[in-house]
C-alpha cells in the first residue's frame, strides 16, 4: 500500500460513529465487510452491538412517574436530611461537652 493510499482511520470512536457501524450491521450488511472497511476487528463490532442493545433495553425498562419510585426517592432525601441533621447534633454534643451514646 503507497503511502497516500493510506486510510486514517480514528483511534477513538464517537458515540455517533459507533451507532453508524451497529445499525449498518443491524440493517444487515456483513460483519467482516464492515470490519474490513473501519479497521477494527469484528469482535469489537460486536461487542459495541451488545452494549447498545442492552442500553435500548435498560431504557425501555425505565418507568417516569413510577409511584414506588418517587415514594422511594423521598424517603432517601429524608434520610439524608436525618443522618445530616444526626451528625450536626453529635458534634454540636461533643463540642459542648455533653455525653453522647457512650462516646464524646
Amino acid at each position: 500500500m503507497k503511502r497516500d493510499e493510506i486510510v486514517r482511520r480514528p483511534k477513538r470512536w464517537s458515540a455517533a460513529r459507533k451507532m453508524e457501524i451497529v445499525m449498518r450491521h443491524i440493517r444487515g450488511e456483513s460483519l467482516d465487510d464492515l470490519s474490513r472497511e473501519i479497521g477494527v476487528a469484528a469482535s469489537q463490532i460486536e461487542e459495541w452491538q451488545r452494549r447498545a442493545m442492552n442500553g435500548i433495553e435498560a431504557s425501555l425498562k425505565d418507568r417516569e412517574g413510577d409511584p414506588v419510585e418517587a415514594e422511594l426517592n423521598m424517603a432517601k432525601k429524608r434520610i439524608g436530611e436525618l443522618s445530616m441533621e444526626n451528625e450536626l447534633l453529635k458534634e454540636k454534643s461533643r463540642k459542648q461537652g455533653v455525653f453522647y451514646v457512650g462516646k464524646w
